[in-house]
């Protein structure tokens, strides 16, 4: 569902800003929200994720020199950005979220696909920044699908999500997993992705929600992964695993059952490590069944492993924070509340919910009249359709 407003704007903004150009073609990449299944995709677990009608538009023309020119209509006062070609082997602080679309770039050049010329791009989102609905894994996967067709480069959609995260985790310093590239690169309408993080394997689950929707409530307190306790918490996982791989064959957190865990959790000695560890193996097996339940129709039981999820977040893996939790706890106490939780990197961004369609107004009013009164700000609420994966438009 193309936001025909969204397209002019880039289309308009490309014109006013880089002047008119015969070959001006636009393009778009969607954001996601991940259902269930958080903190488990650099754990080698599983994922729900679906790609969200709410993204990132951009209006873009080749260049005949080796400049490559950025604008954001969303950070008009940043300006145009504009680096050579041949000047983008490490990250500059002046770039700001050019690093993205550069960062992308860069990665495609590391695989043997360099750019003989530049080109002038203007993007405008729909995805509010740093609420968690990865705005940058869309900036991501758009650039990507991008140079694919001005290029005629020979890469698949998931390549795209994978070349998306390698520049992420090393040209941005963002050690995050596969999943949010991946929803964003290989979404389909009407659908969720359950993905199996450890080998890529995927499979697509319809999301029938008759009489009700998905509602997206964003804190307002905006987060940036880099800078937040993201890699610790991978650091953590990571350094679990190697311990728990002394006395179990395993590769990834992702690969142990609970009961497994449970056998050998007493070799993870430090409390908070074992807690994170926890969270990873629970969180994975909950997905699993979450996707289960899923097929057979049980959208209740979907909606309390929601809520486990977000007490897990909450109680072992400490990525909540008092904004999300109030967000999710005023929300489990709204009749009509299937199932509501945190979504994405967590220390702030937003909750999903699944509400039934007669609740979704008193949900949105109760909820956030009692998050203002706790939080001291207005939270924002979405009510967000699952589209496709990125397209020429």
């Amino acid at each position: 569902m193309i936001d025909q407003n969204m397209k002019q704007s880039v289309l308009e903004n490309f014109e006013k800003v880089f002047g008119k150009r015969e070959d001006i073609k636009t393009y778009f990449a969607p954001g996601r929200v991940n259902l269930i299944g958080e903190h488990t995709d650099y754990n080698g677990g599983h994922v729900f994720p679906c790609a969200l009608t709410i993204g990132t538009y951009a209006a873009v023309a080749k260049r005949d020199d080796r400049m490559v020119q950025f604008y954001s209509v969303n950070q008009d006062r940043f300006g145009v950005y504009g680096v050579n070609l041949d000047d983008i082997d490490t990250i500059s602080d002046q770039a700001g979220w050019t690093n993205y679309p550069i960062g992308v770039i860069w990665a495609f050049a590391k695989r043997g696909m360099k750019l003989d010329k530049g080109f002038d791009m203007v993007i405008n989102g729909n995805i509010p920044n740093g609420s968690g609905l990865s705005s940058s894994a869309s900036l991501e996967v758009l650039t990507g699908f991008i140079l694919r067709d001005l290029y005629k480069f020979d890469v698949t959609n998931q390549d795209i999500a994978l070349i998306g995260q390698y520049s992420e985790n090393n040209y941005n310093g963002c050690n995050c997993g596969i999943m949010d590239q991946f929803a964003s690169a290989m979404g389909k309408e009407n659908n969720a992705i359950f993905l199996d993080t450890a080998d890529l394997s995927f499979e697509y689950a319809p999301i029938k929600l008759d009489g009700a929707k998905i509602v997206i409530a964003n804190t307002n307190k905006k987060h940036k992964l880099t800078d937040s306790q993201y890699n610790a918490r991978r650091s953590m996982c990571e350094e679990a695993l190697s311990i728990l791989q002394k006395t179990v064959d395993i590769k990834g957190l992702g690969d142990l059952s609970i009961e497994e865990f449970e056998a050998h959790k007493d070799v993870l000695t430090d409390p908070d490590m074992q807690r994170k560890a926890k969270h990873a193996v629970y969180e994975n097996q909950r997905t699993i069944e979450a996707v289960k339940a899923l097929k057979a129709g049980d959208i209740n039981h979907f909606g309390e492993l929601m809520r486990q999820s977000h007490e897990s977040l909450r109680d072992d893996y400490d990525v909540t924070g008092i904004e999300l939790d109030t967000l999710a706890e005023e929300a489990w106490k709204i009749p009509g509340v299937i199932g509501s939780r945190m979504t994405g990197g967590g220390f702030g961004g937003c909750t999903v919910s699944i509400v039934k369609d007669e609740a979704v107004e008193n949900f949105k009013k109760t909820v956030g009249e009692n998050y203002r009164k706790k939080i001291g700000y207005d939270a924002t609420f979405y009510t967000v359709e699952i589209g496709g994966g990125p397209q020429e438009v």
